[in-house]
C-alpha cells in the first residue's frame, strides 16, 4: 500500500470509530473498537477490522448491525472527508486479539507442565 492509502486508511479509521460511537444508534452494535482499514490503492474500497468481547451471537449481530449501516457510515464520512469518490465499506470481524490470547493460554499451559516436570 502506497503512502496516501495508508494516509486515507487511518483518517477513516478515526473517522468510522467516531461515527460508531457517537452516531449509530443501533442497539446490535455494542461497544466495538475499530482496529484497522484497508483501502485498495485506488480508493474504491476498504475493509473495515473491528473487535468486539463477547460471544458469537453478539459478534454476529455486530456485524450486520454494521453492515446496515454502511452506506449512513459511507454518507457522514462523505461529509467529513473530500475525496471525489468515498470507497465502498466492507466490515469484518477482526479476532486476531482472540487468537492471541488463546496462544498465551497455551504458552501458559506449556510453561506450567514444564515448570511441574522439572
Amino acid at each position: 500500500m502506497g503512502v496516501r492509502p495508508e494516509r486515507v486508511a487511518s483518517e477513516m479509521r478515526e473517522h468510522i470509530s467516531r461515527i460508531i460511537s457517537e452516531e449509530i444508534k443501533d442497539p446490535r452494535i455494542g461497544f466495538i473498537t475499530v482496529t484497522k482499514v484497508e483501502v485498495t490503492p485506488d480508493l474504491r474500497n476498504a475493509k473495515v477490522l473491528f473487535s468486539l468481547l463477547g460471544g458469537n451471537e453478539e459478534k454476529e449481530g455486530a456485524l450486520e448491525g454494521l453492515n446496515s449501516a454502511s452506506g449512513y457510515i459511507r454518507k457522514l464520512l462523505g461529509e467529513r472527508m473530500r475525496f471525489k469518490f468515498i470507497p465502498e465499506l466492507l466490515f469484518r470481524l477482526d479476532e486476531s486479539a482472540e487468537y492471541v490470547i488463546h496462544l498465551n493460554k497455551i504458552f501458559d499451559k506449556i510453561h506450567k507442565e514444564k515448570e511441574n516436570k522439572e
